[in-house]
């Protein structure tokens, strides 16, 4: 089909098998959403789109998902809202920009760290070329 969305549906596990599994179903899914909408459309356009197709596969995710920001004793000290929280597992940061940029690689890392979580996807629908990368914090260093 079309939107790219409907043989990827037939793949997916009732529980995903693993973390590479899943960065590799919503990057597809990210790249139909691209080839289909193309650039120019607002960040928000793409999270619904993504989160609508996601879900649609049968998929678990928040959207706009609260997350605490963590001291180094554990203590909440803030709150970043992830454009994208799937399977309790994986943070999606979407950007509408002409190029992603080392702010944006920052933002994504230290979302990881500050909610001690190991995976994140940073996308780009805003260009021409659709972009995204993966990033895994596989330890939190204790002295950070």
């Amino acid at each position: 089909m079309e939107n790219g969305c409907d043989e990827d549906s037939q793949r997916k596990p009732s529980a995903m098998n693993n973390i590479k599994e899943l960065c590799d179903f919503v990057r597809e899914t990210a790249f139909a959403i691209h080839r289909y909408h193309r650039h120019g459309h607002l960040e928000k356009v793409y999270e619904n789109a993504l989160a609508h197709r996601l879900k649609k596969a049968g998929f678990s995710l928040e959207q706009q998902y609260p997350l605490n920001v963590l001291d180094e004793d554990g203590t909440p000290i803030g709150e970043y809202f992830a454009d994208l929280f799937i399977e309790d597992a994986l943070i999606i940061e979407l950007k509408a920009c002409r190029s992603l940029v080392s702010e944006h690689v920052a933002q994504i890392l230290g979302y990881l760290r500050s909610a001690r979580k190991e995976h994140g996807l940073l996308m780009n629908f805003g260009a021409y070329k659709f972009q995204i990368r993966k990033y895994a914090m596989s330890q939190i260093p204790e002295d950070f």
